[in-house]
């Protein structure tokens, strides 16, 4: 299916050598280990599922839903 507008090229960097390491996932993880736990225990202790969400996006600066 062809674009409206036209096509769109995208350059992404490539770390040909191999040297960016992430600093919250690893590499080639889908998850990070032990969130789920952490995310459970402060559901149990009282937080509503938005404080849990907004929490974890001030720690990790990612978003996850509520």
């Amino acid at each position: 299916m062809q674009p409206r507008l036209g096509n769109l090229d995208i350059e992404t960097p490539r770390d040909r050598d191999g040297s960016f390491e992430p600093a919250i996932v690893p590499k080639r993880a889908r998850r990070l280990a032990g969130m789920e736990d952490k995310i459970l225990t402060l559901y149990a202790k009282g937080l509503s599922t938005r404080e849990i969400s907004d929490t974890v996006s001030e720690l990790y600066g990612v978003e996850i839903s509520h």
